[in-house]
């Protein structure tokens, strides 16, 4: 079957038009998630947000319940007895300048960044590396700390770290097709609920979170019913 008419296929019995109670979207989802690998369900939360402006950029981290179901590969900037904290808690690279001087030459062998304090202004000749892969150390999503052991445990246990787009869009993946729809739906509840707590000051007087859809790797699009997130509201 040619991709055009799976694609079609996938599609069939979704409309376009409507929102979807958030178990019938999951339910949608993963009877449209064919693919020969275990998709990724990925959520893209559309926000009345313009994240141009400082005050009203949307930013976080949320531990999911049930995990990603990804392997993350976790490095660490740190040195003495922090560095061996990483190690002891399952870093998979920790390093100070050595790991400065590898992440300049283009070596980025992992999918999430923590350093301790100290080390910042070392990492901070980083930012237009790890800046636009969205895994530079920031204080704010809880990967420049001291808590070392707690923030690899996050990372490698389900936490997912979320940033608006220009487009005032915010999109992450949430688990996988293998999971339960009870599992999804969780996930999916406590990410929406971690973005609506995140609302910034300046996106008063509009809609907040306008619209929410979610799918796999490969399948389509299917709305989601704000009112069915019950911890979320598509109201300012």
């Amino acid at each position: 079957m040619s991709t055009g008419k799976r694609v079609e296929k996938a599609r069939e019995g979704i409309d376009p038009a409507k929102s979807y109670s958030l178990d019938e979207a999951v339910k949608l989802v993963k009877e449209r998630a064919k693919a020969k690998f275990d998709e990724t369900v990925e959520i893209a939360m559309n926000l009345g947000v313009d994240p141009r402006h400082a005050d009203q950029m949307v930013r976080g981290v949320v531990n999911l319940p049930n995990g990603t179901g990804r392997s993350l590969r976790v490095a660490v900037f740190a040195r003495g007895a922090k560095a061996d904290e990483a190690r002891a808690a399952g870093a998979d690279i920790v390093g100070a300048e050595d790991l400065v001087e590898t992440v300049q030459k283009g070596e980025i062998n992992f999918d999430r960044c923590i350093a301790t304090p100290d080390l910042m202004p070392l990492v901070g000749r980083l930012g237009k590396v790890l800046g636009p892969r969205g895994i530079m150390p920031n204080p704010k999503v809880g990967t420049v700390t001291m808590d070392v052991k707690g923030a690899i445990a996050g990372a490698k246990g389900g936490s997912v770290e979320f940033r608006v787009e220009k487009a005032g869009i915010v999109q992450a993946g949430v688990g996988k097709a293998s999971f339960s729809a009870e599992k999804l739906a969780e996930n999916i509840r406590a990410f929406a609920d971690a973005v609506n707590k995140a609302k910034p000051a300046g996106a008063k007087g509009s809609h907040y979170i306008n619209r929410v859809a979610i799918s796999s790797t490969m399948g389509p699009g299917v709305k989601v019913d704000l009112a069915s997130l019950s911890t979320t509201s598509g109201t300012a």
